[in-house]
This record gives C-alpha cells, sequence and structure tokens, in this order.
C-alpha cells in the first residue's frame, strides 16, 4: 500500500504451510536464481566446448560449496556463540534452544558462500586440471544474478533493511513493527547487482578477446563488494555487537575482496594472459582438442 511518503510494506514472507515445512518466496527465489544461473553457464560452457558431464560436475560442485560457505559465514561470523554452543543447528534445519523447532536455514552470508565458491572451484579445477582463473572467471559471470535474487527475496523476508529515512520510496516493515520509512536497502543491492551482471556478461560475450587474465575477476570483486561496502553504511545492524562498531561485519570482510580485486586487476593489467588462453576444450579425442573456441 502506498501513501505520499513511504511504502508500506506488511508481505507474508510465507507462500504456503505443509505441516512443518514453510514455502517461502525467500527459498523460491533463491532456488531460481541458481536454476537461471546453471542455464547461463551452461551456454558459456558449451560455447567454449566443455563436455556437459564436466559441465555438471562443475555445477554441483558451486552449488554445495556456496550453501556450505553460505551457512557456515553466518554461523561463524555472525552469531559464532550461538552454533558453537549448538554445533547441529549448523546443519540441521531446526533449533534445539529455547525449544525445538523446525526453523529452515534462515542465516547464511554472501562472504561465506564467497569463500565457498573460491575454495570449491579451486577442487575442482585440481581434479580436473582446469586453469582456476578461466573457471572463476566463468561463474562470477552469474554469481551477481543470484545475489539479486536473493536480495529480492530478503525484502519478502522484511530482512536486511535500513536506516530510517524521509525519502518517498522509504518502507515501513509492518511485519518488523516499524513505524517509520526505512531504506529499503534490499531493493538497493539487488538492482546494483544485476547492473553488475549486465556489466560481466557483456565482458564475456562482447570484449573477453580483449581482456587479461583475471581482469573481470578483479573487478567484480571491486564492483560486488565495493557496492556491499558503500550500502553498510545505512543499513540497521544485523546483530547486537555490530551497534559499537565503525565499519560492521559487512564492511570488514568485504575489503579483503575489494583489495583483492585492486591487486590482481592491477596484475593482470602489467602482465597477465590474454583471457582466451586458459581456455582448453574438455575432452579426449583428436578432433575435440583440435576445435578451435569461438
Amino acid at each position: 500500500m502506498w501513501n505520499f511518503l513511504s511504502v508500506y510494506w506488511d508481505i507474508n514472507p510465507e507462500i504456503m504451510t505443509l505441516g512443518p515445512i514453510h514455502l517461502r518466496y525467500y527459498g523460491l527465489l533463491m532456488v531460481g536464481g541458481f536454476i537461471l544461473a546453471y542455464w547461463l553457464e551452461r551456454k558459456i560452457f558449451r560455447r567454449e566446448h566443455v563436455s556437459q558431464t564436466l559441465f555438471d560436475s562443475f555445477a554441483i560442485t558451486v552449488v554445495v560449496s556456496v550453501l556450505i560457505g553460505m551457512r557456515l559465514g553466518h554461523c561463524l561470523f555472525y552469531q559464532p556463540e550461538h552454533f558453537l554452543a549448538h554445533p547441529l543447528e549448523i546443519i540441521l534445519p531446526v533449533q534445539f534452544s529455547p525449544h525445538f523447532e523446525f526453523v529452515g536455514y534462515q542465516g547464511l552470508a554472501s562472504h561465506g558462500g564467497a569463500i565457498g565458491i573460491l575454495l570449491g572451484v579451486w577442487w575442482w579445477c585440481r581434479k580436473h586440471k582446469r586453469n582456476y582463473m578461466w573457471a572463476i572467471e566463468r561463474i562470477v559471470i552469474v554469481v551477481p544474478l543470484v545475489g539479486a535474487l536473493i536480495r529480492l527475496g530478503n525484502l519478502m523476508n522484511s530482512e536486511i533493511y535500513g536506516t530510517a529515512t524521509s525519502l518517498p520510496w522509504g518502507f515501513i516493515f509492518a511485519l518488523r513493527h516499524e513505524t517509520v520509512p526505512h531504506h529499503p536497502t534490499q531493493l538497493y543491492e539487488s538492482l546494483a547487482y544485476f547492473i553488475i551482471f549486465l556489466i560481466m556478461w557483456g565482458l564475456y560475450t562482447k570484449k573477453i578477446s580483449k581482456l587479461k587474465r583475471g581482469m573481470a575477476f578483479g573487478l567484480f570483486l571491486i564492483l560486488l563488494f565495493g557496492v556491499r561496502f558503500a550500502i553498510e553504511f545505512i543499513k540497521e545492524p544485523q546483530v547486537a555487537f555490530e551497534e559499537s562498531m565503525a565499519l560492521n561485519m559487512g564492511q570488514l570482510l568485504s575489503l579483503p575482496f575489494i583489495a583483492a580485486g585492486i591487486i590482481l586487476l592491477w596484475l593482470s593489467w602489467k602482465n597477465g594472459k590474454p583471457a582466451m588462453d586458459a581456455v582448453k576444450p574438455a575432452g579426449n579425442s583428436k578432433a575435440q582438442k583440435a576445435r578451435p573456441t569461438k
């Protein structure tokens, strides 16, 4: 419902309930993001003549790695005391304290997901003898798109919103018992991530032959975590210990990624090899090995 000063937001985050199982918009948007990312990534791998079998193993590795990373990231970065005292709640979608309840996996951290992807792709590349930067620079094309949909899920949950604002597009999050408009930072991030996705997709489809290895990844780190760092200034603290911090946990975790992006971009500019040199067609047949990359 709109009024002249704000958006009154009271959307029920649950689509339906089936006994102890609650189907939420958040989960639907996340799964939708993974499906869309899978479809786009498959187009990329086919363009570079990577077999379906190899691609499927890559996709499974990335999904498992990002989910484990996101879950562990939240538990260790934001609520370590609780989850170290109740370690089973890290891997089970229930809470044991203060009472037993099926709650689903409600705590996920994007920085943990980023670390999970980096480690998972490294393991996959070692196993399949692929170039690490080649693999990373293909997966970061679709990561912002998934992030954009997850932030829309946060909006549907009325969570991770911003500080109070007098701007006309401020949201009153009624389900959180807010009575004044707040910055809809979920929408800010979602829009920014979608723009980053368009940039990464454009670089790959239009400029990949002119880029050096590592440039796309470096730019991705600067853009995505730079946006995250900036928007955190107008976010409400997510956990109590952040209230006394000059920079919150999200900003502190973003700084190493931004620094790594700057260093990587500079090194790639100075000494990087052409990005397409890392492409190695999969397969054992001579015809497949001789096939040029388009």
